[in-house]
């Protein structure tokens, strides 16, 4: 765990190059893009919970908003892709600002309920609405070109991903290093004692809310773009219960935590029914040939291990080992055996 701003940003570097490495080292660059856009889609989301303190059970709505829209200007109005995209993003922002402005003045369990109930209602005009696709979905998304750029070679567009990405990173991080984000970081740990230094701190929820909104949005506009297609399944409930999940295992309140969690469901989702195969060869226990159908029961069972023996998450147990390592090697004790 770096301890300079430099150090730090050197590290994400160094991250985001062995990212860019992958594809070039056998890596299917679709599943690498699927597992950006969920990270994307949790660090916006983590912007909100993590740093600001609220819980939001609706996020799923600003990913199949913009999911929607980008699959509906690329497809039917034939736009640029980096129109749809930002066609996409705004429109995400736009239903997170309305959503903001009903349900900001609450706070706790109300302000999660209210964001459900909203983002359940937006599921079933999603569901009715004849431009989605229906049950059916908007599918054949086309991906077009991107600053001269052509999109459909699988490689080509992972850059392009992975650019965008790194980019909406760079913003959470400068927000997050900011004054605003102090603030926000004020807020989630005493609002009371904020509003008595003379902060706002209605108007400062919500544009974190508006900006968590738009940034979702922008993971539903590349996800549309990864995969082709925008389905309900992007809309419903459940994603945003995944996104509280990859969050949580990841590690809430950092930034490196979301991209992990976002891994490690993302691998689980993909990969478990061949772990299953593979198990059920090796044991002859037929059993674990059905463990691909059971993904819910086993992220289910990751999230209870990691509320009991990892509660602040895997990046976050590893910073705190390290802290401790740290603070162990520089204690008096240390110092005098040395």
């Amino acid at each position: 765990m770096p301890s300079s701003p430099r150090a730090t940003l050197l590290g994400y570097a160094a991250l985001f190059i062995g990212i860019g490495l992958l594809p070039l080292l056998g890596a299917y660059p679709v599943f690498v893009m699927k597992v950006l856009c969920y990270a994307l889609f949790a660090c916006a989301f983590n912007l909100l919970v993590g740093f600001t303190g609220l819980l939001s059970f609706g996020h799923a709505a600003f990913l199949g908003t913009a999911g929607y829209v980008t699959g509906h200007a690329l497809k039917v109005w034939a736009l640029p892709t980096p129109v749809g995209l930002l066609l996409g993003m705004g429109a995400a922002a736009a239903v997170g600002l309305v959503f903001g402005l009903l349900a900001i003045r609450r706070s706790g369990i109300y302000f999660s309920m209210i964001t459900l109930a909203l983002a359940q209602m937006l599921y079933f005009f999603f569901l009715q609405a004849p431009f989605t696709g229906g049950e059916d979905g908007l599918q054949s998304v086309p991906r077009g070109s991107f600053l001269g750029l052509n999109l459909e070679n699988d490689l080509t567009l992972f850059y392009v991903v992975l650019g965008l990405f790194v980019a909406a990173f760079w913003l959470i991080y400068r927000i997050v290093h900011s004054p605003f984000g102090q603030v926000l970081t004020s807020i989630r740990e005493n609002e009371a004692r904020a509003t008595s230094l003379g902060y706002d701190t209605a108007h400062f929820k919500l544009l974190a809310f508006v900006l968590s909104a738009a940034l979702a949005g922008l993971a539903g506009s590349t996800k549309t773009l990864v995969l082709g297609f925008a389905t309900l399944t992007d809309a419903i409930w459940t994603t945003s219960g995944l996104v509280i999940l990859m969050t949580l295992v990841g590690g809430m309140g950092t930034l490196l935590g979301p991209m992990v969690g976002a891994l490690v469901i993302i691998a689980l989702e993909n990969k478990i029914g061949d772990f299953g195969t593979a198990l059920a060869d090796l044991t002859d226990v037929a059993w674990f040939n059905g463990l691909g159908e059971s993904v819910s029961l086993v992220t289910g069972l990751i999230f209870i291990v990691c509320v009991l023996a990892f509660r602040r998450g895997l990046v976050g147990e590893a910073m705190a080992l390290w802290e401790k390592l740290q603070a162990r090697g520089r204690s008096p004790g240390s110092q005098a055996s040395a």
